[in-house]
Order: C-alpha cells, then sequence, then structure tokens
C-alpha cells in the first residue's frame, strides 16, 4: 500500500519545488509578531491585528496562499474579540488554520498584548524573514523589531 501512495507524494514534492516549472527550492518559515492595545474593546484590537497583519504581510512581500497557518495569543486582559476571528475577515484569509490561545500570565508582562506566530511557505532564497513588533510590544524582542 505505501507504493501506491509513495508516487503521489513524489509528485506533490516535486510540484511544490518546481512551482511553475522556474525550479525554485520552497522552505517553511515562521514569523513572529506582536502589538500592544490601548483597551480591550473589539474595535481596538480589530485595529490592533489588523495593523499587525499589515506590517507582517507587506515586510515580507507575503501572499495569503503561503501561509500555512497563524496562532494567535492573547494577555488573559484581552478578551472583547478573538484575533483570528479578525484575521479570518482579511481578504484570502477565510481557508487558513487559525487558532486563538491564552498567553501564558507571567506577573510582570506586557499587558493587552496580541502575539502571532505564523508558519509560510516561501522560496529558499527568500530576503530575510521580517518579524514585527509594533507600539509598546517593540519592547519584547528589540533585537527583531523591524525597521522603518
Amino acid at each position: 500500500m505505501l507504493t501506491a501512495i509513495l508516487p503521489t507524494a513524489v509528485l506533490r514534492e516535486q510540484s511544490i519545488r518546481t512551482f511553475g516549472g522556474c525550479g525554485v527550492d520552497w522552505r517553511m518559515w515562521a514569523i513572529r509578531g506582536a502589538v500592544t492595545v490601548p483597551e480591550n474593546t473589539e474595535a481596538a484590537i480589530g485595529e490592533a491585528v489588523t495593523e499587525l497583519v499589515d506590517a507582517l504581510e507587506r515586510g515580507n512581500q507575503l501572499d495569503p496562499s503561503c501561509i500555512i497557518s497563524a496562532t494567535f495569543s492573547v494577555t488573559r486582559d484581552l478578551d472583547a474579540a478573538f484575533p483570528a476571528a479578525i484575521a479570518r475577515q482579511r481578504p484570502r484569509w477565510d481557508n487558513i488554520p487559525l487558532l486563538d490561545v491564552q498567553h501564558m500570565h507571567v506577573e510582570g508582562s506586557l499587558p493587552c498584548c496580541i502575539r502571532v506566530l505564523m508558519h509560510v511557505q516561501l522560496p529558499a532564497v527568500h530576503p530575510k524573514i521580517r518579524h514585527v513588533y509594533l507600539r509598546d510590544a517593540r519592547d519584547l524582542r528589540p533585537d527583531l523589531v523591524m525597521m522603518g
């Protein structure tokens, strides 16, 4: 039975690796981002998620068809809206597997914060991945903050 499955898997791998007949090697990348929210309202969360995802798409030249999945985490003080539900309303995001989780609480950690971990399929020669930390979330990873 394995031999019947193997040719299909091999063909699928070849089609991924030679997308469009141009012989491009593809790789899975992980992209991080975070943003803070000024208040626990649906509107404020929606604005922050939109700003974050816009910056991730723009900074990494992402087409939604390249996104494998995204996991959003929120601090325990944000419960007015699901970030994944907001992202799912974006054009071409309705079929991307999205998940919301509550971020682990550590006393003294940054409040009102939305984080995201995206897995994407991009050419292996893709320019440097740009992680996006916006607003007060810039302090979380100053070494990864997207410049200009």
